[in-house]
């Protein structure tokens, strides 16, 4: 979605129309979930997909109807035998799709707070009234809520004519927050009372201390999955742009004067691989002091064994050993570098998607 809304501000820069075209609620088995987003450009061509076949085709028909200006329209399509025998898309769901031509002040602002949300990485929920009844409404706004229930942006659903914070049901506006799940737990999209939530989940921060083989493949991944990567290692020769094209950060310099000051909080996932076990134990010992949700480092079972036995002589508790990821990954028989790194990335998503609790993996490094 990030990548979506980007493209939408470059356009918008350039001041070409764009109509955004959001899934925004589904019912049964659909092609694509809820939060599915594309836009379509009336020169020709679009960016993102709905799920395809003739659904998405009637989507960039009915698209090019609208003009600059006109108000938003929500489509309703089941999957049935009018839609997708030939594309095999007879999935006998409910597919409900937003489509915005915006044009509009209200929507330009809607919009580029959308893009700015998602740059940042702030977790947000978009809400959007897919039954006005439902909902005590009587039009179908589109709102951008903060995880403190502040409303950032209003999408109005026709010209506002009044103040913006007044044209609004208050009530709706309450009952839409009290449907508000917490973006801790990571919700996926959900419909209720009327209401269609799309949360953005906030982006974490990954900090991989060693710029090496599995450094540099790990990095390359986690930017797809949307977390916000930074490396660290002391040889300017690898911890390049030229190795690290699209990560956010490359920190350069000795691991004891550059581990004590990395802001790491409760959101940031450290993982350590160094080149050897002395920078391995290194590392640990600076991060394993801060209080990073996730800290995992690889190695062998002895390896391991060795440096928390150094730990402990340094001060480090079995308590603090105990909050360790060692050996990383998850036991999928690795052997490539690739492999590797798909194994460790595997567990960090478990442990961000499953509130701390990687699925089939105890804890406990000491029992290693």
């Amino acid at each position: 979605m990030r990548t979506l809304m980007q493209t939408w501000l470059e356009r918008q820069q350039q001041q070409k129309t764009t109509i955004f075209c959001r899934l925004v609620e589904t019912h049964g088995s659909t092609p694509q979930k809820a939060g599915a987003g594309m836009l379509i450009f009336p020169e020709g061509g679009q960016f993102g997909t709905l799920g395809g076949g003739c659904v998405e085709a009637e989507v960039q028909s009915k698209a090019l109807q609208l003009q600059p200006g006109q108000p938003p329209e929500i489509l309703s399509f089941s999957l049935n035998h009018d839609y997708g025998w030939d594309d095999g898309l007879i999935c006998g769901g409910v597919m409900k799709i937003l489509l915005d031509p915006g044009g509009t002040s209200d929507a330009n602002r809607y919009f580029s707070t959308q893009a700015r949300l998602l740059a940042e990485g702030t977790g947000f929920t978009e809400v959007c009234i897919t039954n006005e009844q439902e909902a005590g409404s009587d039009s179908q706004n589109r709102f951008l809520v903060l995880e403190n229930g502040r409303l950032e942006a209003i999408r109005f659903d026709r010209p506002v004519d009044i103040k913006p914070e007044l044209d609004f049901n208050l009530e709706t506006v309450e009952k839409l927050r009290a449907a508000l799940r917490p973006l801790s737990e990571r919700p996926r999209p959900y419909h209720q009372e009327g209401f269609a939530f799309l949360p953005s989940l906030p982006r974490c921060r990954l900090i991989i201390i060693g710029a090496g083989h599995i450094g540099q493949a790990v990095a390359g991944w986690a930017t797809e999955l949307d977390f916000e990567v930074w490396v660290v290692d002391d040889r300017a020769s690898y911890c390049s742009e030229e190795r690290f094209p699209k990560i956010e950060k490359l920190v350069v310099g000795p691991f004891e004067e550059i581990l004590p000051q990395l802001p790491i909080d409760q959101s940031t996932y450290c993982l350590i691989v160094t080149r050897g076990h002395n920078h391995d134990e290194e590392a640990l010992f600076h991060l394993i002091q801060q209080n990073a949700c996730y800290l995992g480092m690889i190695g062998s079972k002895r390896k391991i064994r060795l440096i928390f036995d150094d730990l402990r002589g340094e001060g480090i508790t079995d308590e603090q050993l105990e909050r360790v990821h060692a050996p990383v990954g998850l036991e999928i028989g690795s052997q490539t570098v690739p492999e590797i790194a798909i194994s460790i990335l595997a567990e960090i998503v478990a442990h961000r998607n499953c509130q701390g609790k990687i699925p089939g993996k105890s804890l406990s490094s000491l029992e290693r």
